[in-house]
């Protein structure tokens, strides 16, 4: 029997038993390359928070993000870092500190000690949590333009809250990264719009307790030109997301190429993680394994 012969037989006498295996959930996937990080709702048919974060594991996945890990009880926190840890996983962010959308106030750009106060008291109360859960990276959202301040102004202003920010963290091992948000389809009027606006705040504030979000969606929309940006600004990028447009989805569902994007990034020998912000473009049990395809197919690329 030639060698090719004898390969496709045991091709189809092994697809039985791979297909067994994925209705009954389980995987031997490789491990990926780059260190994706699915969130609860990645996997919503496979169980609560730990049982997702044991499929994704089972599927390849090496970390885990989870935007409102602060605001759980303690022992939810302690159960989810555990399971992390036993699977070999990384933990993405968690949110410190979010403007209120409805009240559209500056907070960071504020000439307001309350504003700032209130802010850094939200920093203070990051640290447990981030050593709770092995977390070295944060996110905080910088608040909205105050139109009545010169712009520049504004920037300095932001620029010596965060300095102050970053002192609190840096001592405790984590990096505050701040999110630049788009203003044509989600976020009209915030303060940050781009990761060179927050490259350069970074660079102001001058701490290792203080780097930038770079979330691909949204500097998609806002800017564009994503790998030169990656690159000129790379020094102060701390975190990266993926999530395609138009739709805010798996990639593969809109015009980003995310697969040159993963060879960029593995050529930066980036090791840091990379957070799925996106919904599943199919619901349910469908949409997940095509959601696991597409990474799989950019992590191939």
């Amino acid at each position: 029997m030639s060698v090719s012969r004898r390969s496709v037989l045991a091709g189809a006498a092994a697809a039985p038993l791979i297909a067994a295996s994925a209705a009954r959930g389980q995987s031997n996937a490789a491990r990926f390359s780059l260190h994706f990080a699915p969130h609860e709702g990645s996997f919503a048919s496979r169980g609560n928070r730990l049982e997702q974060i044991a499929f994704a594991a089972d599927q390849g996945f090496t970390a885990w993000e989870d935007n409102e890990a602060a605001s759980r009880p303690i022992d939810e926190q302690v159960a989810m870092a555990k399971a992390l840890s036993s699977r070999g996983m990384k933990m993405g962010v968690f949110v410190a500190a979010m403007p209120k959308w409805a009240q559209s106030r500056p907070i960071l750009g504020a000439n307001d000690g309350a504003e700032r106060d209130a802010f850094l008291a939200d920093i203070r109360a990051s640290i447990d949590v981030a050593k709770r859960l092995n977390a070295t990276r944060v996110t905080v959202v910088t608040g909205f333009l105050d139109p009545k301040v010169p712009l520049d102004i504004q920037t300095a202003r932001v620029i010596d809250t965060m300095r102050r920010a970053g002192d609190i963290v840096a001592p405790h091992g984590f990096a505050l990264v701040m999110e630049p948000l788009n203003t044509r389809t989600n976020h009209p009027g915030v303060y940050m719009q781009s990761i060179a606006q927050g490259f350069a705040v970074a660079r102001g504030a001058n701490s290792t307790g203080v780097k930038v979000l770079a979330d691909l969606y949204h500097e998609q929309i806002q800017s564009g030109n994503l790998i030169p940006t990656l690159d000129m600004c790379w020094s102060e990028i701390g975190y990266i997301q993926f999530g395609d447009n138009p739709g805010r989805k798996e990639p593969g569902t809109g015009e980003v190429n995310y697969a040159n994007i993963v060879r960029w990034l593995r050529a930066k020998s980036y090791a840091g993680v990379i957070g799925m912000e996106h919904g599943n473009s199919v619901a349910g049990r469908a949409g997940e394994e095509r959601l696991i395809a597409a990474y799989r197919t950019i992590d191939a690329g």
